[in-house]
């Protein structure tokens, strides 16, 4: 999941629903968790945000300072890890998400899903860890703030993607509803038919989802999804005017591997120069010991 979910929108609503079906409604719904409805071990393959074990998401951005007007690279990455751990009595899989900024680690969460009998992919909570670095890039302190587990602290899950049968233009869920821990997200259904074009490919019938939180009023957040693929655009920090903070595109999926730790754009040619002489001298060992 991208770091960091945030929404701003409505009232907070107290609702008790049956799972299925869910109907429309005006408030967001949030759904009745009961662990009966979770296989231990299923894999989560909702057509809209699958996570096999080993896959590793990207998404970058180019990302401005509204203060200076200066640029920097920010690279997000999630991977899937074949962890799990048991929260409000199921078994949820562990994602790996971190945010790295011109190379350097800005934030660290553990995210926890699990997907029930139905096909809703159910987000279970996280362990979140954001750093505050000084002018010479040395952490001088983290936060954590926002992290939460389901069944603590009043803390309750909420669909992170349903099945396909409740993706309705206007159906409105939480994620999660944790307002003792600062988290208390939700989205609505916008489209199911926006076309996007990245460099990753170009898509079709693309879910688009706007997500909000009462704790952030006056932000949102559009999130794009394609079937089969997963989350391809997120545009953050969107004001009620409009106006866009942040789009975060992605570029890669790769399987089979752990997360790499991004490096800034600058020092590819560095890593280039110091690969060549590395080699030259691995060829020159290779020649010595042949003679």
């Amino acid at each position: 999941m991208l770091r960091r979910r945030f929404f701003p929108a409505c009232l907070i609503v107290s609702l008790v629903l049956l799972l299925l079906p869910l109907t429309l409604r005006a408030d967001p719904v949030l759904p009745n968790f009961d662990p009966a409805n979770f296989t231990a071990g299923a894999p989560i393959d909702n057509p809209f945000f699958p996570l096999s074990v080993g896959t590793t998401f990207r998404w970058e951005a180019t990302v401005t300072d509204p203060e200076d007007n200066s640029t920097s690279h920010q690279v997000e990455q999630d991977f899937v890890t074949s962890q799990t751990k048991t929260l409000g009595g199921v078994l949820a899989r562990v994602v790996h998400s971190t945010v790295h900024v011109d190379g350097e680690q800005e934030e660290d969460t553990l995210d926890y899903y699990a997907q029930d009998k139905f096909g809703n992919v159910w987000y279970l909570g996280e362990d979140t860890k954001s750093f505050e670095r000084d002018d010479e890039g040395n952490i001088i302190s983290t936060d954590t703030t926002g992290s939460w587990h389901a069944g603590i602290n009043g803390a309750k899950p909420g669909f992170i993607m349903p099945n396909e049968a409740q993706l309705k233009v206007g159906f409105e869920y939480f994620q999660e509803s944790a307002p003792a821990d600062d988290a208390l997200d939700q989205a609505k259904v916008e489209s199911l038919t926006k076309s996007v074009n990245i460099p990753f490919g170009s898509f079709t019938d693309v879910l688009q989802t706007r997500e909000s939180s009462s704790l952030e009023p006056g932000f949102h957040e559009n999130k794009y999804y394609a079937k089969g693929v997963g989350l391809l655009v997120a545009e953050e920090d969107i004001t009620s005017d409009g106006k866009i903070g942040d789009t975060l595109r992605l570029t890669s999926i790769t399987h089979g591997g752990p997360a790499v730790i991004p490096l800034p754009p600058a020092a590819w040619t560095g890593m280039s120069t110091l690969a060549l002489l590395l080699v030259g001298k691995g060829l020159r060992r290779a020649r010595r010991r042949s003679r």
